[in-house]
C-alpha cells in the first residue's frame, strides 16, 4: 500500500474514497443517505483504524482524516433517485477497481473483505434488535 501511496499519489487519494462510495451504496436502499447511516459509516471508519487487517491500518487512518467530508461531498453530487444514484456509485466503484489493479493481490483480497464489512455494517444501520427479539423469523416489511 505504501508503494501506491508514494508512487501513485493521485490514485491513492481516489482510493481513499472507496469506503465512502461503499457506504453510500449500502445506504441507497431507500435512495438517500440519512443521519443514522452516516453516523454508522463514520463510526466504522474510526473502528477500522485499529481493528482492520494490519495491511490496511495505515490506509484507514488516512481514510478517517477525510471520510466524512468525502462522503458528504460525494453524496451532494449524486443524482436524486435510487436507480440513478446506484448507477453513478457503481460506475465510480468500477474506476476504483481499476486502481486496485496497481496493488499486490494480498492487499486486494483484504480490501475487498473490508469493503464488504462496510457495506454490511451500513446496510444494518437501522437494524432493530427489539424487532429480532419479538419476531425472530424475518417478516417482509417489518424486520427487513
Amino acid at each position: 500500500m505504501k508503494d501506491l501511496k508514494n508512487s501513485h499519489t493521485m490514485e491513492y487519494k481516489k482510493l481513499l474514497k472507496f469506503p465512502a462510495y461503499i457506504s453510500l451504496l449500502a445506504a441507497n436502499m431507500d435512495g438517500h443517505l440519512d443521519d443514522v447511516e452516516k453516523h454508522s459509516a463514520i463510526e466504522l471508519t474510526h473502528i477500522k483504524t485499529f481493528s482492520a487487517d494490519s495491511l490496511l491500518i495505515e490506509f484507514f487512518k488516512d481514510v478517517e482524516d477525510s471520510f466524512e467530508k468525502n462522503m458528504i461531498s460525494i453524496n451532494s453530487k449524486l443524482p436524486i433517485g435510487k436507480g440513478e444514484r446506484e448507477i453513478v456509485i457503481k460506475h465510480e466503484l468500477l474506476k476504483l477497481e481499476k486502481i486496485m489493479d496497481l496493488l499486490d493481490e494480498k492487499y486486494v483480497k483484504v480490501m475487498h473483505k473490508s469493503m464488504k464489512s462496510f457495506k454490511e455494517y451500513v446496510s444494518q444501520a437501522h437494524h432493530n434488535i427489539l424487532v429480532d427479539f419479538i419476531f425472530p423469523i424475518p417478516i417482509n416489511g417489518l424486520s427487513y
